[in-house]
């Protein structure tokens, strides 16, 4: 995360209060629809991670919102993450608000891009390849893919990705697993116990 020194040199940030570990403040001009409201932003370092949040007064940020936020509170090689925690862990105090977290600790895990679609730059098969090497690395643990099912998988899954430019269904991933006789879907596998 920026230092305040780095995000006040911005000019993009109506900066309120800052303190040791953050500040709060407000982000004028953050909606190009509405230049003349501002969104409001809270932002701190401490207990480990980084935060910041953002809320408008009658709607939440939108996603292009939030990557601006993103770059002005954040270096670009930085990886931050909008959680959305199990129903018992909800808070919500503001129903406009989102939040941006980065833990401070080094290895945050985060899913390979070949499982999303190809990065800017990327061809398709490019991405097919890195994912049926990746999902080769587990043809020797016990009860995985094989390597035939792992590559019959990976192109299954990514033909569906890219043509639909969604993500596929958990049905759409078993339905290409089916293809290698130890994997099989978990109603099978508990009736193969009994």
């Amino acid at each position: 995360m920026k230092t305040n020194r780095e995000i006040a040199l911005t000019r993009k940030i109506l900066i309120e209060l800052t303190g040791d570990d953050g500040g709060r403040g407000w982000i004028p001009g953050l909606d190009p629809k509405r230049p003349g409201k501002a969104a409001r932003v809270v932002w701190s370092n401490g207990g480990g991670w980084d935060h910041v949040s953002v809320s408008w007064e009658n709607r939440c940020p939108t996603w292009e919102e939030m990557c601006r936020v993103k770059d002005l509170f954040f270096y670009p090689e930085e990886y931050c993450v909008e959680y959305h925690p199990a129903q018992s862990e909800y808070v919500n105090h503001h129903p406009y608000c989102l939040h941006i977290w980065r833990y401070q600790q080094p290895g945050m895990p985060m899913p390979p891009s070949w499982m999303v679609g190809p990065k800017r730059g990327q061809d398709r098969e490019t991405v097919r390849n890195e994912g049926i090497q990746a999902l080769q690395h587990y043809e020797d643990c016990e009860g995985c893919v094989s390597r035939k099912a792992a590559e019959s998988a990976a192109i299954e899954l990514l033909k569906e990705t890219m043509i639909t430019k969604r993500l596929p269904s958990f049905d759409s991933v078993r339905k290409a697993m089916r293809g290698s006789p130890r994997v099989r879907p978990s109603d099978e596998r508990k009736e193969a116990k009994e």
